[in-house]
């Protein structure tokens, strides 16, 4: 009897993004687990909230439940409707933290989101600009996108930062809630002829055409 591989049944676990020794990858349960462990660890200061959703806060066990019944919430999910493809990021083969790529109607629209998390103990090396460009790459050249956005709190302005450093602009502000506060975020976008006309370092994405045709994105 043949055994469907994992990667012809879910093509999205095939996929991988690389620039150096830095890589973009599909976070099997493994390495989600190591990745729990590290933002455990910590992800940011205690006094600090970068997450709309502030899932960094709790006891070990909850922070690791709440952590794993995410992602696997966000595997189920998957659709061309709606989609949220969550990428381990590892530098030297170490997991450091995570980049999500995200979109609705993304066939129609060809806008994606990203959003990230490093640990605190890899924080400060470049490493998040790094993993942005990739995910950026991703999306301009494997999946065809039009325009990429990120958010973040105005009192966040290392995300800011690196947005800025990427070649985004600022593309309106706004108040949420987070938690029992109201707070102020910040948009920016960066749109395709934006990233064509900027340097960018050598990226290579690994099974990209199984993800486009999972995604329900025109072959490319």
């Amino acid at each position: 009897m043949t055994t469907t591989l994992l990667t012809e049944a879910w093509p999205v676990a095939a996929l991988r993004v690389t620039e150096g020794d830095l890589e973009l990858r599909f976070a099997d349960d493994d390495l989600l687990l190591q990745l729990a462990d590290l933002a455990v660890r910590g992800v940011h200061a205690p006094d600090a909230m970068p997450f709309l959703v502030p899932w960094t806060q709790g006891d070990p066990a909850a922070v690791r439940h709440g952590f794993l019944a995410y992602h696997w919430g966000a595997r189920a999910g998957l659709s061309p409707d709606a989609w949220n493809i969550e990428l381990a990021v590892l530098v030297g083969g170490e997991p450091v933290g995570m980049q999500s790529v995200f979109a609705r109607s993304f066939p129609v629209r060809r806008t994606v989101e990203t959003g990230s998390w490093l640990g605190l103990e890899h924080q400060g090396r470049g490493i998040g600009t790094r993993m942005r460009r990739a995910v950026v790459h991703l999306a301009f050249v494997g999946l065809g996108a039009h325009d990429v956005t990120s958010e973040a709190f105005a009192d966040n302005p290392r995300s800011q930062r690196v947005s800025q450093k990427v070649g985004y602009t600022p593309n309106g502000a706004h108040r949420t809630s987070r938690g029992e506060e109201a707070v102020e975020a910040q948009r920016y976008r960066l749109t395709h002829a934006s990233w064509l006309a900027s340097e960018r370092p050598e990226v290579t994405i690994h099974g990209i055409e199984g993800v486009r045709r999972q995604l329900g994105v025109p072959p490319g």
